[in-house]
């Protein structure tokens, strides 16, 4: 097999990625560019020839450390320029229909992108059958497996016939629900937990305009932040809208008629009811249930030298939500002396998404910057600090 784009490699390996999503397709891309020959199996139908499934989110915000992933197999480029829609940071919406803006980096402007999901993930498809290397087979449930020996059974779903494969590294890109770790969970000494919080989410859409722009500011990540829930608008291609409502299900089952439903985005979201629309805002909402949380610890991410598991299958997270006044507050703080000290304090928001530093070295960056802060502030009070961090959020949050 020839070795591609100038890596070379001592042993080429036979592997298996299981599970052709974002992290799947992307690291069949990574192992192809070094000369590996890649299966890539995928539960579902191919994502290029089926139409969007209702509830399922069509994008996402991209970060540096994903503009890099992209890089690294040629394809951020097209992504930022063709298919990116740049966000400078967040409106947040109030109940009485104003807005204000919390910059994601107020000193060195640096934007995040909205880009679609099924688009990225069908580029990366595309993209791997450059490679001669790849092979990609569509709806394979992974139905049995033995990691140690590198051999796995799939059920072809659409067919019913079942295929038995080996491979030299087993790779399980299968999301939270990952039956790669599900079979990794039988070894010892494997630890495994998941939590259920008790929000869910729902996804609406606000439209294009009647004359095909968008609705409301586009480079923004649209917030209407309401204690327990909140809701969110991201901006697709189209100039259309994918709004998530967060809420705890308890909620979600007491508006259970379109007339609870407006009553309470009327309450609470009353800017964004124009903007949907009443029909569509009832017909979208009780469309399909809201979908659950899940957070997934586990370790360790592998077997041996024949099996490991990656993104959602190794530790799916869940975001905090950053519309508490304490996060606003210590933003304001961070950002004022990120002004102040550029190469001195990089704040935990920027190094994780302006970065490529290792989260590690993020996390322990974070807990030394606690432990300044509180020194600093028993020496010159906590009102010198809040005071510039005040004007410096008037000048720039405004």
């Amino acid at each position: 097999m020839a070795v591609q784009n100038g890596y070379s490699n001592k042993k080429q390996l036979d592997v298996i990625v299981v599970g052709a999503g974002l992290v799947g397709s992307l690291e069949a891309l990574y192992l192809a560019k070094r000369g590996h020959r890649v299966r890539l199996y995928e539960f579902r139908e191919d994502i290029r020839k089926t139409p969007q499934a209702r509830g399922r989110s069509i994008n996402l915000a991209l970060s540096v450390r994903g503009r890099r992933a992209l890089k690294d197999v040629g394809l951020e480029t097209h992504m930022i320029k063709e298919h990116g829609i740049p966000m400078s940071g967040r409106r947040i919406h109030r109940t009485d229909g104003s807005t204000y803006v919390i910059p994601y980096d107020a000193n060195t402007k640096q934007n995040i992108y909205s880009v679609g999901r099924n688009y990225l993930n069908g580029l990366l498809l595309q993209e791997s059958e450059q490679y001669e290397n790849v092979e990609r087979y569509f709806n394979h449930k992974l139905i049995e497996s033995n990691l140690k020996k590198g051999s796995l059974t799939f059920l072809k779903t659409d067919t019913n016939e079942t295929v038995n494969v080996t491979a030299d590294l087993i790779i399980g890109a299968d999301g939270a629900f990952s039956a790669v770790r599900k079979a990794m969970m039988k070894q010892p000494f494997f630890d495994f937990s998941q939590k259920y919080i008790e929000h869910g989410y729902l996804e609406l859409c606000i439209p294009p305009a009647d004359n095909g722009g968008f609705l409301m500011p586009a480079n923004y990540l649209h917030i209407w932040p309401r204690g327990e829930f909140m809701m969110i608008a991201l901006p697709n291609q189209d100039c259309s809208w994918t709004v998530t409502l967060f809420m705890p299900f308890t909620k979600f089952k007491n508006l259970d008629t379109e007339e609870k439903l407006l009553a309470f985005f009327e309450k609470y979201f009353p800017d964004s009811i124009p903007l949907i629309g009443k029909k569509k805002l009832v017909e979208d909402f009780f469309a399909v249930s809201p979908s659950p949380l899940v957070a997934v610890k586990c370790r360790p991410y592998h077997v041996e030298d024949k099996a490991l598991i990656i993104g959602d299958a190794a530790h799916a997270v869940m975001r905090d939500l950053v519309t508490r006044p304490s996060y606003k507050l210590r933003k304001a703080m961070d950002d004022f002396i990120f002004w102040l000290l550029p190469n001195f304090w990089v704040p935990l928001y920027n190094s994780v998404t302006f970065s490529t530093m290792p989260y590690s070295r993020c996390i322990k960056n974070r807990e030394w910057q606690d432990r300044v802060l509180k020194k600093f502030l028993s020496i010159v009070g906590i009102g010198a600090l809040i005071g510039g961090a005040v004007a410096f959020k008037i000048k720039y949050y405004s």
